[in-house]
């Protein structure tokens, strides 16, 4: 049985620019072997290092280590994830969850890694990752000392690597709801059943950054469980937490109560026609947050994203009060940073106000974005502040 894989020089020319990935049309010879880990070399049959293999993806391989004399066993994976965990020292200080390991960014490839207190979350996203669920696990529990871990492996990343969608317990038991402490606020994450692995903690230090900058009247749209509506009650007078899911709302009500916040009113309405109506009505805001969904889940769909994205902006412009502040974020990886610094641009042309940049804001350090791995990186932020 063949356990090498070998490629072309465009294929290798990716790994020697810092990007992990080669792709099925760049493999010159296929493995025999089943997915798992697999040596490869290069034209001239030189070992280049070693990568995850799967077969049915069109991302054949994922650089593991670049060292021909590498064993990828258990001990390599817990070296790996125990690196990633130290990168993390000190922000347990701040909040007792965040992400462990971020795939590629962390040098382990398609494994996404988040810690709730006292449990994990793990996402298990390539045929070739598939094959090391055991020692993954082992490492997961050695270096976290958790009590559980929990697989979200619902994704539909997952279905074209030829591998099940479940969500499916790998170690001890993980419950339906977990208490988070972040920066001295409460919330409640769902990690059998909320987004992402059952909360944003993508967004945390923005999250700190929009509550220590508000005043006045507050709007949080597209709040969800009301992460940021939570920060901005800390200082603001009143918050609106508008949301189109009265199941998310009722969540975020309940977010609320634990911490003992009575100054969020919460609205369930589509975002876009509360933001018209409001604009119509002549109301303002003096701190708004606007942090939607994806909007552009493919490339195909950006240029539709890019309208709905600088509608939101445009009419958030024009709801600030003078000295304002508005936060506002895309994490659609399709739209760039350029692109989205264009989009507020364009906004804030058509809103008539001068809107000066306080800020631009990624992803925290729980989720380092790689500069030769774009795909790492997906979270773009600006706090903005309307002088006039």
């Amino acid at each position: 049985m063949l356990d090498t894989a070998k490629v072309t020089a465009k294929g290798l020319r990716r790994w020697e620019a810092g990007h992990p990935w080669i792709y099925r049309s760049d493999v010159s010879e296929r493995p025999d072997a089943e997915a798992g880990a697999v040596l490869v070399r290069d034209s001239r049959n030189r070992p280049a290092g070693w990568a995850l293999w799967s077969p049915r993806s069109e991302i054949s391989l994922r650089l593991l280590d670049p060292d021909p004399n590498a064993v990828i066993d258990g001990e390599w994976w817990h070296e790996r994830i125990a690196a990633a965990a130290a990168r993390r020292v000190g922000l347990e200080t701040v909040t007792n969850a965040h992400r462990v390991v971020h795939g590629e960014a962390d040098g382990c490839p398609s494994l996404v890694c988040d810690k709730y207190d006292r449990w994990a979350v793990v996402q298990l996203m390539s045929a070739g990752l598939e094959a090391f669920r055991a020692e993954i696990v082992a490492a997961v529990v050695s270096v976290t000392r958790v009590d559980g871990i929990l697989a979200r492996n619902d994704v539909p990343l997952r279905s074209k690597e030829g591998l099940p969608r479940e969500t499916v317990i790998l170690h001890g038991d993980v419950p339906r709801e977990i208490e988070i402490d972040e920066y001295e606020l409460r919330y409640l994450a769902a990690p059998w059943t909320g987004q992402k692995t059952g909360a944003f903690l993508d967004q945390r230090e923005n999250r700190r950054l929009a509550g220590e900058h508000a005043r006045g009247r507050a709007l949080d749209a597209f709040s969800y469980h009301g992460s940021f509506a939570l920060h901005l009650a800390r200082n603001a007078e009143s918050v609106v937490a508008l949301d189109a899911s009265e199941q998310a709302l009722a969540r975020a009500a309940q977010n609320a109560e634990l911490n003992g916040l009575t100054n969020i009113e919460f609205v369930e309405a589509n975002a876009f026609d509360y933001l018209r109506a409001r604009e119509r009505e002549g109301e303002e805001f003096d701190t708004i947050v606007l942090d939607p969904p994806a909007f552009a889940k493919t490339r195909a769909s950006l240029p539709g994203a890019l309208r709905g994205y600088k509608e939101i902006n445009l009419r958030a412009m024009r709801l600030l009060s003078t000295g304002g502040m508005l936060y506002t974020a895309s994490c659609s990886f399709h739209l760039t940073k350029p692109l989205f610094m264009e989009m507020l641009e364009a906004a804030a042309s058509d809103s008539g106000r001068r809107m000066a940049i306080r800020e631009i804001r990624g992803q925290p350090v729980d989720h380092p974005e790689v500069l030769t791995i774009p795909e790492t990186g997906y979270i773009k932020g600006a706090l903005l502040e309307a002088l006039d």
